[in-house]
């Protein structure tokens, strides 16, 4: 209450008011901002909101689930864990397996992807209702990996569609023919293959590369431009066969393997520490559909390295959208493909192998 006599003003009162309250924001705002500014900085960036994403950590944590895969699909074989069971049959009528190995190795590399990068669309071959949001990434960005980014590499959160194959090959793998097994991520922009990741659990080798930066992997010095060696799908090579000799002569030879990614790497210069394991072709030719978590890395291998992987009409893949890719494909590096594709496309034998 005011003394005794003297009236205070209203008016006066509220001026008052608001000048403290001008001078407490004007002392403590910048402690404030300063403070939430700290806490932003120590906020993981998986848990903030983000609009793009920087291509080198893309990649980085791309090789660090393809290999962190690769140890559970190794450690499942040579404990003889497989416990196989089946998805039911391939529109070719081959049997369609899953294992541990598969399903151990999706966990590891979908969720260490989707922690890391929430908002990204990470499409996998498997699915599994169990959660873990205990895997984190490193934060490790390898040295051969960091030389490749000069200046801003940030891309559009919205752009990225993210394909990966938790073990390629596992037909091969209940076989016991491990060379074949690669486990595989890609990202793609805007549809386009632009990172791919193929890893060799067995071999203990991993190729990769940035379309526009760069690759730990090259194109071979040579290529067989005739008699060439082409690569086709072991479980389901027969007509195939009939439409490549047809297309290349009989003298053609013709490799039959496992798995798309070990397909791809056959292709290329690999220097792998067992090289002896991955044969080497001069093409890659499949014509039934395939999945695009199966092409979409070794793609994005062959387009850095001035390759083609194309549908057997000569068009591009999407890799948005659905999984299937219907139109077959035609990949090579080193030859000409427009070539390949009017050879392929010459031959009268539509039959689907």
């Amino acid at each position: 209450m005011a003394p005794m006599g003297i009236r205070l003003s209203p008016l006066g009162v509220a001026v008052f008011c608001l000048l403290g309250v001008g001078v407490i924001y004007h002392l403590y705002s910048g402690v404030i901002s300063s403070r939430l500014a700290a806490f932003r900085s120590q906020t993981p960036l998986s848990t903030q909101q983000r609009r793009t994403v920087d291509l080198r950590d893309l990649l980085a944590v791309s090789v660090e689930a393809a290999e962190l895969g690769g140890k559970e699909v190794k450690q499942v074989r040579e404990e003889n864990v497989l416990q196989e069971k089946s998805k039911g049959k391939t529109k070719e009528g081959a049997n369609d397996p899953l294992t541990m190995g598969d399903l151990q190795s999706h966990r590891k590399m979908f969720y260490l992807l989707k922690n890391t990068f929430p908002e990204v669309t990470v499409n996998s071959e498997e699915h599994d209702n169990m959660e873990d949001n205990s895997i984190q990434w490193s934060q490790n960005i390898p040295g051969a990996i960091s030389e490749k980014f000069k200046g801003n590499s940030d891309i559009p959160v919205g752009s990225i569609t993210v394909w990966i194959d938790p073990l390629d090959a596992t037909q091969e793998y209940t076989e016991n023919l491990v060379k074949y097994v690669t486990t595989m991520v890609c990202v793609a922009v805007d549809g386009k293959p632009v990172i791919g990741v193929v890893h060799q659990p067995f071999a203990g080798f991993t190729a990769w590369a940035v379309v526009g930066h760069g690759s730990n992997v090259n194109r071979r010095s040579s290529y067989n431009a005739s008699p060439k060696k082409v690569i086709v799908s072991r479980s389901h090579s027969g007509k195939v066969k009939n439409r490549i000799r047809n297309a290349f002569g009989n003298s053609t030879t013709i490799i039959e393997a496992g798995g798309a990614g070990y397909k791809v790497l056959s292709l290329l210069d690999t220097h792998s520490s067992e090289t002896s394991l991955t044969e080497e072709a001069d093409v890659y030719v499949h014509t039934t559909v395939i999945k695009k978590w199966d092409i979409c890395a070794g793609a994005a291998l062959l387009t850095e390295l001035g390759g083609q992987m194309t549908t057997l009409k000569g068009e591009n893949i999407d890799y948005r959208g659905a999984p299937e890719n219907e139109g077959g494909l035609v990949a090579s590096v080193g030859i000409d493909h427009e070539a390949l594709l009017k050879r392929l496309r010459g031959n009268t034998d539509n039959d689907k192998q």
